[in-house]
């Protein structure tokens, strides 16, 4: 495996690669991203796994600075699985000050994004250049963070990119809490009670499977039972597996989407019901 932090060094080497498979992570890898590695590995002859964390997709007031870096732990996980660890430095990602990016759609600014302001613009930047500087004939995504993907997805068909976006199932725990870098900072309670979102997200699958029509009635009981438990809900929201849309009255194919506060910590989650 190698390591490459320069942005010169890996256009040289992957200049001589075939069938590139690609899985862009912040680090402080876990079993999520390993599978995400894994699945990069049964379709590309050449594995890349860039480690970055992208400054411009933090607001002022997130955990940028906090934000775990642990690269040699993370090269040690990628033995064996990935050919490139491409990790370079912010001047070496942004040598200039960023000031062209991505237009996003209004989804951007629905869900996560109407309580993260910027951060898939900045998201999508980081994606769209490492997209420039890998230049993979894939790459692998996770579902969990479901709203990331449609918007991946949606600018690799909108701007041409021969690319095939490949969305990974939800790694999960054995009490079903999605795996996730900051679940790290959970205190053991709240892990405990962490593994309740999948479950309220599951008792809204059971009400759309038996046939509920309105769907505001569902999305509010979820945030109830939610804030009962001590949980800041953001959102619960069912929405159409196709681009986040809001479902039609035919709707055949739903994700519920949650965003929620436990204590400091901010989980994500969804679940995908087929009708």
């Amino acid at each position: 495996m190698r390591l490459i932090h320069a942005v010169v060094e890996l256009r040289e080497y992957l200049s001589r690669q075939e069938r590139i498979a690609f899985v862009p992570t912040m680090g402080n890898l876990h079993e999520g991203h390993l599978q995400l590695v894994r699945m990069a590995r049964e379709r590309g002859a050449c594995v890349v796994v860039s480690i970055f964390v992208n400054p411009l997709q933090f607001g002022p007031n997130e955990d940028f600075d906090k934000y775990p870096r642990t690269l040699e732990a993370d090269c040690t996980k990628l033995q064996g699985l990935a050919d490139v660890v491409f990790a370079p430095s912010v001047d070496e990602m942004y040598p200039e000050p960023q000031t062209l990016y991505v237009e996003l759609p209004s989804i951007a600014n629905e869900l996560c994004g109407a309580f993260r302001p910027g951060h898939f613009r900045g998201m999508a930047t980081v994606v769209l250049k490492l997209f420039n500087l890998v230049q993979p004939d894939i790459a692998i995504f996770g579902k969990k963070d479901y709203q990331q993907l449609a918007i991946i997805r949606l600018m690799v068909t909108q701007f041409n990119l021969p690319i095939e976006i490949v969305g990974a199932e939800t790694s999960r725990a054995d009490d079903g809490l999605a795996l996730s870098s900051r679940n790290q900072y959970l205190s053991p309670g709240e892990r405990t009670e962490a593994a309740h979102l999948y479950r309220t997200l599951n008792e809204v699958a059971k009400d759309l499977q038996a046939g509920a029509e309105a769907l505001a009635p569902i999305e509010l009981k979820a945030r109830f039972n939610l804030e009962q438990r001590g949980w800041q809900v953001e959102y619960v929201s069912v929405r159409s597996q196709n681009g986040l849309a809001i479902p039609s009255q035919n709707e055949q194919k739903w994700v519920v989407v949650a965003a929620a506060r436990l204590g400091k910590t901010r989980l994500i989650d969804n679940l995908e019901v087929c009708l």
